[in-house]
């Protein structure tokens, strides 16, 4: 346990990077292949309706997001971001699995080569990094309010 508590900051670093490469290596994907991704979108029961907002609003977000977690400050907020970014995701696929007809990947890059198992395990492998990134991040926040105001936060 001591050896988690020492390298907290080097964790959290780590989580951070590897959310920063996949959003960052999505978007770009996604923004390079915007056709292709709108189709999908479009082919997609669910997000039909909403393809051409989504098609600009994801690849956005995923950059954003990335772009945040450079600043240490807002880790915390931004963790939780991820976290629900995929763990919406990882609920769009299961979704499509078990609900629709046509199961269009609307992923980018070399993410889209994977198989929908594979697509799971990858997806609920960064929905624990997120975890593990809000408990440390609020950890230390915590931490940080307690030495500012000489007492724990309530």
């Amino acid at each position: 346990m001591k050896w988690i508590q020492k390298h907290t900051l080097q964790i959290t670093e780590c989580i951070s990077i590897s959310f920063i490469l996949l959003f960052v290596y999505a978007a770009v994907s996604k923004l390079l292949e915007y056709h292709k991704f709108r189709v999908q979108l479009i082919q997609s029961d669910l997000l039909a309706p909403y393809a051409d907002t989504l098609v600009w609003f994801i690849p956005l977000l995923e950059l954003t997001l990335a772009l945040l977690l450079l600043f240490p400050k807002y880790r915390l907020y931004v963790f939780y971001g991820c976290f629900s970014l995929m763990i919406s995701f990882t609920i769009y696929i299961w979704y499509l699995l078990n609900y629709s007809d046509h199961v269009p990947c609307a992923c980018g890059g070399i993410i889209n080569t994977l198989s929908w198992n594979e697509h799971l395990v990858f997806n609920f492998m960064f929905i624990i990094l997120g975890g593990i990134g809000i408990c440390f991040s609020l950890k230390k926040y915590h931490k940080i309010d307690y030495v500012v105001r000489g007492r724990p936060k309530t």
